[in-house]
């Protein structure tokens, strides 16, 4: 288990060819043992983007704060504070600053070798049966 703030996650420069004035944070990754998903925060300065780029896994995100425009093969689309995002697999993707202050985002993705774990069989929330979706 983890609680953390997210200020106190490592903001690292994002050093990937076509990336500019980006940083991310890995929220929760393999390093706390997660079996299946990673979360990052993405933080994207005015003028800044991720690469444009392609891969074989999904990406689910959700934009906290800021103005973006998401960018692919079908052509560009803005999205803002509140928007969800699903990037299919294999698709090019790009997301851009589009506004004049800090535009940041979670992004979930897959592991790339899950470690399944047992699933539970009673809800530690509440009584009854563990919902495992």
């Amino acid at each position: 288990m983890k609680l953390v703030n997210f200020k106190d996650v490592e903001l690292e420069d994002v050093n990937v060819e076509g990336a500019k004035k980006t940083k991310i944070r890995w929220l929760i990754s393999e390093k706390d043992d997660a079996p299946t998903f990673a979360m990052r925060m993405f933080e994207v300065e005015p003028g800044g983007n991720t690469p444009y780029h392609w891969h074989s896994w999904e990406h689910e995100v959700f934009c906290l704060e800021g103005e973006g425009i998401l960018v692919t093969e079908n052509g560009e689309k803005p999205f803002g504070k509140g928007d969800v995002i699903f990037v299919d697999p294999n698709k090019k993707h790009q997301f851009k600053n589009a506004g004049n202050s800090l535009m940041r985002f979670l992004c979930i993705i897959p592991l790339d070798k899950p470690r399944q774990k047992e699933k539970k069989t009673v809800n530690p929330f509440a009584s009854g049966i563990a919902n495992n979706c």
